[in-house]
């Protein structure tokens, strides 16, 4: 049995706390891991070590930090295939679900390579008579995140190498679902050649979480998880003092005009509903077809396509989504299709029940479709995090865009068509952070930045690209004079040309 541990000041650190929870294979029920959860005084030992790494990282040169970032880039590509690997161990996605989280991580550190550039001021020459002024953002020093368990690798990622690269330190708080994989990253960062102290990793609960909240050398925090605790986390941590960018929770729709190619919608729907088994913020949760002709048209289509789902465990070379990642996260999401049934949707596939032979503890739910889904039920108006989809027809197009306004959550949202008005206009309409045309899973690439609207994001940056930046730095400017340009005679009023 392995037992994972904390690190912080370079070296692996057992727990004192006592307390521990255990990490299972989704797809058997097996434990594979004890992971520890985190006293304060532990979590507090490794901000102390981010704390005295920081002065020294914070004056390296922005190129040398590169050169590091390019290290940790060219290990991380060499060991793609067992960072996965252990995701889906922990997880349940299937490896090439796991290998392209990787991939996504993989840019936000290419992104972070080019810091030198990133971090370039503005200079502004004779702004007064023989006066300079230019600008400059400098790291703000020990900054943490807390991360969730449905991309245990991606999301720190696109946390702590634009941190590190702005000369900032970093305590990172995973999921202890899932804590594997940033342990095996953990290792190639310190292989990489990274001053101890720079990256730190403490596992924990409730305890650690409010710790890096309320500890006074703690910077900034940047969270992704549900939006219940978002706004926890927003709310304490500025309280505090902090910097805080907290992304929350999600109900994305995907508009189908009728002038769509249905087959493309469907299979758009299929990847992005089903995919890691409905486990990401991003998945798109309800189809919102226009027009009775064009949802009688998606749903025939859709059906059997969700009846015919591949589910299996990772080690299945062919299986298109794996189990959900908990059993009580299962029983979540069977709660959700009860509560469907009873408040009167249609339901066309049932994944209550599903059982794969040799895998019966596994967490597994089958894909699970409804439709005539209404704005009123629970499964339309709560996130539900797992393999199901909703049908909600609308009469008109104006309809499907007042309906996703309406909705508390903001982060991604699509539509498919072939209309280039149509689609401009939603794309200005829409009040949502991201927005995909013919494109079911909008998330930005490394050089922009990812980050929801309404309830799906608290503070004021989206995370990683220039956003990641501007969050992980603060602006100072300097204006500039010497002695020979400089009259005698003081100056009462207010500096002006």
């Amino acid at each position: 049995m392995r037992e994972i541990q904390n690190a912080y000041g370079g070296r692996k650190v057992a727990s004192t706390s006592g307390r521990t929870a255990p990490v299972f294979n989704p797809a058997t029920g097996e434990q594979v891991a004890t992971v520890p959860l985190s006293s304060a005084e532990e979590v507090s030992a490794a901000v102390a070590a981010a704390r005295e790494a920081a002065e020294a990282w914070g004056r390296t040169p922005p190129m040398k930090r590169a050169r590091f970032m390019f290290a940790f880039k060219q290990l991380v590509e060499a060991h793609a295939d067992d960072i996965a690997r252990a995701i889906s161990l922990e997880h349940g996605k299937t490896h090439p679900d796991a290998l392209g989280e990787v991939q996504r991580g993989l840019e936000v550190i290419e992104f972070a390579c080019g810091i030198p550039h990133l971090l370039k001021g503005e200079f502004s020459r004779n702004v007064g008579p023989d006066i300079d002024s230019w600008s400059d953002r400098q790291p703000l020093g020990v900054v943490a995140g807390i991360t969730p368990f449905n991309f245990p690798a991606m999301v720190p990622m696109w946390m702590y190498p634009v941190a590190v690269a702005c000369g900032n330190t970093f305590v990172l708080k995973p999921s202890e679902r899932d804590p594997g994989a940033v342990m095996l990253v953990y290792d190639l960062f310190e292989k990489a050649g990274f001053p101890k102290g720079v990256l730190n990793v403490v596992h924990g609960d409730k305890v650690a979480v409010d710790t890096l909240l309320t500890h006074p050398d703690v910077k900034a925090v940047s969270f992704v998880g549900s939006t219940p605790i978002a706004e926890y986390v927003y709310a304490t941590g500025t309280r505090h003092g902090k910097r805080v960018q907290a992304l929350g929770g999600a109900k994305n729709h995907m508009i189908v005009m009728p002038d769509a190619d249905i087959d493309k919608a469907v299979d758009a729907l299929m990847g992005a509903g089903y995919g890691s088994a409905g486990e990401r913020c991003m998945a798109v949760s309800v189809a919102v077809p226009v027009g009775e002709a064009t949802a009688n048209k998606l749903v025939e289509a859709l059906k059997p396509k969700v009846q015919a789902l591949k589910i299996g465990p990772s080690t299945d070379a062919d299986a298109e989504m794996g189990p959900v990642v908990t059993r009580q996260h299962q029983q979540k999401v069977l709660g959700y299709i009860d509560q469907g049934v009873k408040e009167g949707a249609e339901l066309l596939v049932d994944g209550r029940g599903f059982s794969l032979q040799g895998y019966e503890d596994g967490y597994f739910v089958g894909g699970t479709l409804f439709d005539r889904v209404t704005p009123e039920m629970t499964i339309y108006r709560e996130e539900i995090f797992g393999p199901v989809l909703s049908v909600l027809r609308a009469p008109s197009y104006d309809y499907a865009v007042d309906l996703i306004n309406r909705h508390e959550y903001g982060n991604g949202t699509a539509i498919f068509t072939r209309d280039g008005d149509a689609a401009r206009a939603f794309a200005d309409r829409i009040e949502v952070g991201m927005v995909g045309i013919n494109v079911p899973i909008p998330v930005p690439v490394a050089y922009h930045s990812f980050g929801g609207w309404k309830r799906s994001l608290f503070g004021d940056h989206s995370i990683y690209g220039p956003e990641g930046v501007r969050f992980y730095t603060r602006l100072k400017t300097v204006t500039s004079r010497w002695p020979e340009g400089i009259k005698s005679g003081a100056v009462f009023t207010f500096p002006t040309l």
